[in-house]
């Protein structure tokens, strides 16, 4: 953004009826592992799958010099900043994620997360109680750098939309405050794509209108941009170029499924190869229900050929599980009858989730008292106090197969 912009956000100006906050961490993936490894501290960090087909998952600041950033080709990366330490992810960044999240809800109870590393707090009823919304997002910043090693950007606006361009344009390690007086001001400076909505072929159209920025996006009237847009685009477009977004931060966001998948380096030729890592990927979509409270009902299994053909297949359950077991005979079956070609991605997902507390789980016929429950819950405890990876299954040892796990969370390189 351009660099005049910073006189309109800067953290000494007004926060007065502002109350909407958004916190993004900075290079997130990148900044967990410097944090475990200092001495990466000011080095290219680039976190992605290190295979042909891998891509990158968050590249420090260092490493974004060179044009590396999230979703580029690693070898694309490679060539960029040939110099660069290359990680694939190894740290549980989820148990940050939530210790971050938990440092969020000390001061509000209405923060919305909206992925791994970044969230909408509401903290207007914070301000007589604990401070300032300025005061607030400075206390956060430095307990997320004193308690994690990590830094963080805040934005302070009026809105959602608004406070997530702040923070965009204080990135990184910033802190950014729109005041009300003047947030149209700064609005309207911004680039067309700056607003939620607009891709590459929106923005195109209105380019050929004459339209630049924001402001002369706000210039138009709804009926002139439905001829180009349509017209449910048109009134979206036409409220956030004025910075009309009545959205609240919404505390409870409800998780609609919990998937997993992985693309092999070389395409799986049959279920030998392919069989071994489904059954990880279940275990891992268990992992995460069982730490979240969720069970499942649904089971879907996610296929792409070597001709990027993609399939899917479902089915549901008896009952509820969270049990990485029963989640991969439910796949195992779909894969095997689906999978009629070479490999080149194969995934699962646990859908028709329910508070796992409220399911409750009866032993079957002929099955022991302590089954694979026990048994996954078991390492789940021994991951979280060893790491992850400090039990495997014998399968596992006897074979690993080659193959890039794809990152979990939306999009932790900001």
């Amino acid at each position: 953004m351009a660099s005049d912009l910073h006189r309109f956000i800067g953290p000494e100006l007004s926060d007065d009826g502002l109350g909407i906050m958004h916190v993004d961490m900075d290079a997130f993936f990148a900044s967990v592992e410097i944090a475990r490894d200092p001495p990466l501290r000011g080095k290219p960090v680039i976190v992605a799958g290190l295979g042909p087909r891998g891509v990158v998952a968050a590249a420090s600041y260092e490493a974004r010099k060179y044009g590396v950033h999230s979703a580029l080709p690693t070898a694309v990366a490679r060539r960029r900043c040939p110099h660069g330490v290359f990680m694939t992810p190894t740290t549980s960044y989820g148990e940050v994620s939530r210790a971050v999240m938990a440092i969020f809800r000390e001061y509000t109870p209405h923060v919305q997360p909206i992925s791994v590393d970044e969230a909408f707090l509401d903290v207007a009823g914070a301000r007589r109680l604990i401070g300032s919304p300025v005061e607030i997002a400075r206390s956060i910043r430095e307990r997320v750098r004193a308690e994690h090693g990590i830094t963080c950007t805040v934005g302070i606006a009026s809105t959602k939309f608004l406070s997530k361009l702040a923070s965009e344009a204080a990135k990184p390690d910033g802190l950014g405050v729109v005041p009300a007086a003047t947030e149209l001001e700064f609005l309207h400076r911004l680039p067309i794509r700056s607003v939620w909505g607009i891709g590459e072929k929106t923005a195109e159209k209105l380019t050929r209108l004459g339209m630049r920025t924001v402001g002369d996006l706000a210039r138009l009237d709804v009926d002139s941009l439905a001829s180009s847009v349509g017209t449910a685009s048109a009134e979206h477009l036409y409220a956030l170029s004025r910075n009309i977004d009545p959205r609240p931060v919404r505390p409870e966001r409800v998780e609609k499924s919990i998937s997993n998948e992985t693309t092999f380096d070389r395409d799986a030729p049959d279920g030998a190869v392919w069989g071994p890592v489904l059954l990880e990927l279940s275990r891992k979509v268990a992992s995460r229900a069982r730490a979240a409270g969720w069970a499942g009902r649904g089971v879907t299994v996610k296929i792409r050929f070597g001709d990027f053909r993609t399939i899917t297949r479902s089915r549901m359950l008896t009952a509820p599980t969270d049990v990485g077991r029963e989640i991969y005979s439910a796949a195992r079956e779909l894969a095997d009858a689906a999978a009629t070609a070479p490999v080149r991605l194969i995934g699962v997902k646990l859908d028709h989730l329910v508070e796992a507390a409220a399911v409750g789980r009866q032993v079957a016929l002929g099955e022991p008292e302590h089954g694979w429950r026990d048994i996954e819950t078991a390492i789940d405890r021994a991951s979280a106090k060893f790491g992850k990876g400090a039990v495997r299954s014998a399968g596992r040892l006897e074979r690993r197969d080659s193959r890039v796990d794809t990152p979990e969370s939306g999009n932790p390189g900001r």
